[in-house]
């Protein structure tokens, strides 16, 4: 088994469309359970199947290597606002996990006891970038975002909701928070500030953002407190 440093997280990188062939991908189907397997197989195109069975495959193989249980037997409950934590036996674990997916890529964030949000997005996903940051972002953000040339705004946006969308799912809240009520600002550090009716301390957050593959974008945000910074170790999960 693997211990997750205490000064670190691990984020566990899969690359979807190199996991091919029947013996791989009935492994993935093996482990899940009767809910998951439920909404695999409820997806309408094969692409979207795919990436659903890999990326679940990975999160149970991915917890199995920090704790003497198999990739089967881990139960999940979702909480009010459908993040997923552990339950049954394992919920007394001191693990906290993400999943994001998206086309091409799958990544799991592991650490101990800390919230933690993690998000990846396909940079060539097609989206109205002026329009989408007008009504998703803070003002601040919108600005910053169209006053880059054309052809950096898409990867400044990416750069944006990566982070927000890391953030509230760290918060265990989805879309309840309003994302237009906080502003990240990049640089080193990426730091954020909050406005009302969010109730939270900046000081107490960390962000990364990554680029695991030149087509994908990927945040990390961890609530560490007042403790230092968490290092982001990257590893590639094999199935």
């Amino acid at each position: 088994m693997i211990e997750v440093p205490g000064d670190a997280v691990h984020v566990w990188l899969c690359r979807v469309d190199q996991v091919q062939g029947p013996a791989v991908l009935a492994r993935c189907a093996a482990v899940l359970d009767d809910a998951e397997t439920e909404r695999w197989q409820r997806y309408r195109f094969e692409r979207d199947r795919h990436l659903f069975l890999v990326a679940h495959g990975l999160l149970r193989f991915s917890l199995s290597r920090y704790a003497d249980v198999a990739p089967e037997d881990w139960r999940f409950a979702l909480g009010d606002h459908g993040r997923p934590e552990l339950a049954g036996a394992m919920a007394g674990l001191d693990l906290r996990f993400n999943l994001s997916h998206t086309q091409g890529l799958a990544a799991v964030l592991v650490n101990r006891s800390l919230d933690c949000g993690v998000d990846v997005e396909a940079l060539g996903r097609q989206v109205d970038v002026p329009n989408l940051a007008r009504h998703s972002f803070h003002p601040a953000e919108y600005a910053d975002v169209m006053a880059q040339a054309p052809s950096e705004r898409r990867a400044r946006f990416f750069a944006y909701w990566t982070l927000k969308e890391a953030y509230i799912k760290a918060r265990g809240m989805g879309l309840a928070l309003p994302l237009g009520a906080f502003a990240m600002t990049l640089g080193e550090p990426v730091s954020v500030a909050f406005e009302p009716p969010l109730d939270d301390n900046s000081a107490h957050w960390q962000f990364q953002l990554l680029r695991p593959t030149a087509e994908h974008q990927l945040a990390v945000a961890i609530k560490r407190g007042r403790s230092a910074d968490r290092r982001v170790v990257v590893r590639e999960g094999a199935l």
